[in-house]
């Protein structure tokens, strides 16, 4: 039987510390979350392996890596509401419900939902609220949220999203710029969204998150 547990310790030690993330929560939160029983079930032996997990359609689950070190970024406390775009089985989710006070967590994917139900419930995580629906529209009932995530790159972001950030909230993103990806993290103040450089890191563009070709006349 495969022991994960020693795999997980290795996974922080060797790709999440020497990324200089060292925040207690984003260690714990990544040392307690089995990642293995949020990747499909043909993909375990990979769970642990430094680089985005293919889910198929375009999606992927973000490497240990991109995902910590966008926590970090974020600093997400215990009071806060997040809203995870993409969460596909819910591993981001869970992850980030130990550090906030809840999350909505938004797939397009009714299996992948169907899914993500019973781990977040197997796992303990009973402050994830799962919403079905676009990836694009995220979730504006249930906000607005202090932090949005996205799990995956973007080109564009819709702007239906950033109305969903409080004023004084954060927003991550992975911004896909031709071969190169920057994560930059967004503040919304005055209504307007102010981006920071965090980090580079590459992931395939979600479907509908893609430049749209501009008009010419």
């Amino acid at each position: 039987m495969t022991d994960y547990t020693e795999r997980r310790t290795m996974m922080v030690d060797t790709q999440i510390r020497p990324s200089d993330v060292t925040k207690f929560p984003i260690i714990d939160a990544m040392l307690s979350v089995p990642r293995e029983a949020f990747v499909p079930r043909g993909l375990r032996e990979a769970a642990y392996v430094g680089e985005n997990i293919d889910l198929g359609g375009g999606r992927v689950m973000l490497e240990p890596r991109t995902l910590a070190k966008m926590l970090d970024a974020l600093e997400i406390r215990g009071d806060e509401l997040v809203l995870d775009i993409g969460s596909a089985l819910g591993y981001s989710a869970a992850v980030m419900a130990r550090m906030a006070e809840a999350v909505v967590a938004v797939e397009d994917n009714a299996d992948m939902v169907a899914e993500a139900t019973g781990l977040l419930v197997e796992n303990g995580a009973d402050n994830v609220i799962l919403h079905e629906g676009p990836l694009t529209a995220g979730a504006p009932e249930h906000g607005p949220y202090d932090v949005i995530t996205i799990q995956g790159a973007v080109e564009h972001l819709p702007e239906g999203l950033t109305d969903q950030l409080k004023d004084g909230g954060r927003i991550g993103c992975l911004f896909m710029e031709g071969a190169l990806g920057v994560v930059r993290v967004g503040y919304k103040i005055d209504g307007r969204i102010n981006w920071r450089f965090s980090f580079n890191a590459g992931a395939p563009v979600m479907p509908g998150f893609e430049r749209h070709a501009a008009f010419t006349f």
